[in-house]
């Protein structure tokens, strides 16, 4: 027999917005559960004004940014300044096995959607938070969000270059990879409790402590009185290793990590042999004069013409990718990184998807972004026995919208 989806059965009421929450729930979809995303016309999710936008589109469907990191999902709209808003939102909490959010503290309490409230009605359910410095202490109501949290975790000041103005993370790190990593890591483990224990879960993710996790051994420097210092693409022990401009203006990254490697791509790169770079210690002590060896050589040739010497010479190498490149990368199609899906605004647009495979059971499904509230009459019939005309009343008063 052929089997399901990991996650196959499992229904998560979502109220995460923006970007490291939304990661963790939409690769749950993925996986195979049932994502309900709450939010209403009248506070919808400010991703969806955020651009890119595909030219002659607007409104709240039309942003690219939301629809990457919404596949997959269905949209409830439940306006919750209202009363009999909060009062369905409970219901589903009630019937769901995930509950999800990243609002700063207080909120879904406000709303009674905390974890004991919710438990009251459902013991099993897992619940996470990801408030961005916790749910407690002085600075736990402060709001943020991934270039904030780059910034307060010291990830900024490490990027770039030793006595130049940081250059921060680009498209907010934290966002992207720790803070949905760590997140996604303790609710699949929370899920799996659930499964074998029938016993719900509390998970608080302190986005700025999960940031500050990949930056382990700076904090460890630093506590022992060496605080680290922006070091570029340099690291202590390896030379060459840096980003190097191209005679056709891109750029490709360089990286010796023996000595054999050093030969190997100076020869490619027509260099002459020269004893001060012969060893580990001779080339990082003149690191600086390397730097410049390699780029002059570097500069002379074209991305292609680097990248195949470089190639045959079995050099530890890489292209440095635009946005484009990744986009239209045909490795990343043929695995399937990359999916082109139809939206009705939007049209044709490319969505990733997780990487996550399954080797005995069905491909990662990945469906279209939803329209807003575009699934809330199915869900909550389904879910709640709601009937059409108690629905239909209901949007007419603006709860559902």
């Amino acid at each position: 027999m052929t089997a399901g989806r990991p996650l196959e059965g499992l229904r998560v009421l979502d109220f995460c917005w923006i970007g490291a929450g939304a990661l963790v729930t939409k690769t749950l979809a993925e996986l195979g559960a049932r994502i309900y995303r709450v939010e209403s016309r009248k506070h919808p999710d400010n991703l969806r004004l955020a651009p890119p936008f595909r030219p002659g589109t607007e409104g709240l469907e039309a942003s690219g940014y939301f629809a990457s990191r919404n596949s997959s999902k269905e949209s409830i709209a439940i306006n919750m300044a209202t009363e009999r808003g909060r009062e369905i939102a409970l219901q589903l909490a009630s019937t769901v096995d995930v509950v999800t959010s990243n609002f700063r503290p207080g909120v879904m309490e406000r709303w009674g959607l905390d974890h004991d409230r919710i438990r009251v009605r459902n013991p099993r359910v897992i619940t996470l938070t990801m408030p961005m410095q916790g749910a407690d202490g002085p600075h736990a109501t402060y709001i943020g969000f991934g270039a904030t949290i780059a910034a307060l975790g010291g990830l900024v000041a490490l990027s770039g270059e030793d006595g130049r103005t940081p250059v921060g993370t680009g498209t907010h790190y934290p966002d992207h990879v720790p803070n949905p990593g760590h997140a996604l890591v303790a609710v699949l483990a929370a899920i799996r409790h659930q499964r074998e224990t029938g016993e719900g879960q509390a998970i608080e993710l302190a986005q700025l402590e999960s940031t500050i996790n990949v930056l382990g051994p700076a904090f460890v420097a630093a506590s022992l009185g060496s605080p680290p210092s922006a070091e570029g693409n340099r690291v202590p022990d390896i030379a060459p290793h840096d980003t190097y401009a191209c005679a056709d203006g891109s750029w490709i990254a360089l990286s010796c990590t023996t000595d054999e490697q050093w030969r190997n791509a100076s020869a490619a790169l027509g260099l002459e042999p020269e004893a001060r770079y012969a060893t580990a210690a001779d080339r990082k002590a003149h690191e600086p004069m390397l730097n410049a060896t390699v780029a002059e050589a570097v500069g002379a040739l074209t991305r292609d013409e680097v990248l195949a010497r470089l190639r045959a010479a079995h050099v530890p190498h890489a292209p440095v990718n635009s946005s484009r490149d990744i986009v239209e990368d045909p490795v990343l199609w043929e695995r399937g990184f990359w999916r082109d899906i139809e939206h009705p605004v939007i049209g044709r647009i490319p969505i990733s998807r997780t990487p996550i495979r399954r080797s005995d059971g069905p491909d990662v499904e990945v469906t279209r972004p939803p329209l807003l509230g575009e699934h809330t009459w199915a869900v909550l019939s389904e879910e709640l026995g709601l009937d059409r005309s108690e629905y239909e009343r209901l949007v007419d008063e603006e709860v559902l919208c």
